[in-house]
């Protein structure tokens, strides 16, 4: 993926989010920033990372949302309003353990029928490290912190409370294999 794809990424991110939902366009800007640092470890992949991670959440955007599921609905519009790379759009559709997610909300069938997961362990992992590792204001955080967080701001017991933690056990696991990667990378 070339520095033009990336640029595009940004700009209908930027569109989509900054405006309407701004402190979800700092988030995804973040998201950004930490990709960049994962280039040692993606080698060809950067750039379908960072495009991924500043795309990840577009479906929050109140004008895209059909389902009120942001992965599902974000991959929905850049498949059928951009006719973006596949690669790209299964990455937005089941970043962070969506599948999970999904199937709290009835939509696990069509997200993994529409969007299969991608056989690409370390990219997808990457993509978990970089969301959970940030903060909704855009800062580096921990994925202990990352999800206390998320079960705080909509409660323990709601629909997105009960997915992460169930999830949590393997957003850590999926952080832990790319800080390993990151470690074993020549100096």
């Amino acid at each position: 993926m070339d520095e033009t794809m990336l640029t595009w990424a940004r700009q209908v991110a930027e569109k989509e989010l900054s405006g309407v939902l701004p402190r979800r366009w700092v988030h995804s800007q973040g998201v950004a920033t930490r990709a960049s640092g994962l280039g040692p470890v993606l080698a060809g992949d950067a750039g379908l990372l960072s495009a991924a991670a500043v795309l990840h959440d577009v479906g929050y955007a109140p004008r895209l949302a059909e389902t009120g599921f942001h992965p599902l609905d974000g991959a929905r519009f850049l498949r059928d309003e951009h006719g973006a790379d596949e690669r790209l759009v299964r990455l937005v559709a089941n970043h962070s353990f969506a599948l999970l997610e999904a199937e709290e909300r009835g939509l696990r069938e069509a997200l993994e029928r529409e969007f299969p997961l991608l056989e690409e362990p370390l990219l997808v992992d990457a993509l978990v490290y970089c969301d959970m590792t940030t903060t909704p204001d855009g800062e580096q955080t921990t994925a202990e912190e990352r999800v206390a967080e998320i079960v705080g701001r909509y409660g323990a017991d709601s629909l997105v409370g009960r997915f992460i933690r169930r999830a949590s056990p393997e957003i850590f696991a999926a952080v832990g294999r790319v800080e390993a990667a990151l470690v074993a990378q020549p100096r």
